[in-house]
């Protein structure tokens, strides 16, 4: 099945472009991406200041521990886990957004290439525009990666997300 789909196509409609390119190099693209690993570093320099402030008030306990009653020693080992405990929830919460976040900008940036490159096959007479993914080997004249980046850098600078 392969084969007949390919061999039907005729060369001069079927052509090609890099999504994960377009996706991450077009303005709005690498915008986001940019703001992504701002706010990854940020976060991670943050998540990494109250693991150390945890482990310093661990070192602290376990130093006090014969000089404190086991009751008062017990209480702190439970506030100090339950700080871990928080801490996890929220390096959790923080990547499950970050994963959403960049879910959801990958689906406006397809959304806004979609019409531009529906468009742009029909002015042009493409039937067909693969991902270069998919193909094992192709003539590079028929790539149309920077073409249609240029298109939606004049349709989209930027991702607006809430």
């Amino acid at each position: 099945m392969f084969l007949t789909i390919f061999t039907n196509l005729h060369a001069g409609e079927t052509y090609f472009i890099d999504l994960s390119k377009v996706l991450n190099q077009s303005k709005a693209g690498a915008d986001f991406q940019n703001k992504l690993k701002k706010d990854i570093q940020n976060n991670s320099n943050n998540f990494k200041k109250t693991e150390d402030q945890i482990r310093k008030e661990e070192a602290d306990l376990i130093s006090q521990k014969k000089l404190i009653s086991n009751d008062d020693y017990e209480q702190k080992v439970k506030l100090l886990r339950e700080k871990v405990a928080k801490l996890q929830d929220d390096k959790n919460k923080f990547f499950s957004d970050t994963a959403k976040s960049r879910d959801d900008a990958k689906k406006i940036l397809i959304e806004t290439l979609n019409p531009i490159l529906k468009k742009y096959m029909e002015d042009n007479n493409i039937r067909v525009v693969l991902d270069k993914q998919s193909i094992i080997l192709a003539d590079a004249k028929l790539e149309l990666t920077n073409i249609i980046i240029d298109l939606l850098n004049k349709n989209l600078s930027s991702i607006k997300l809430n």
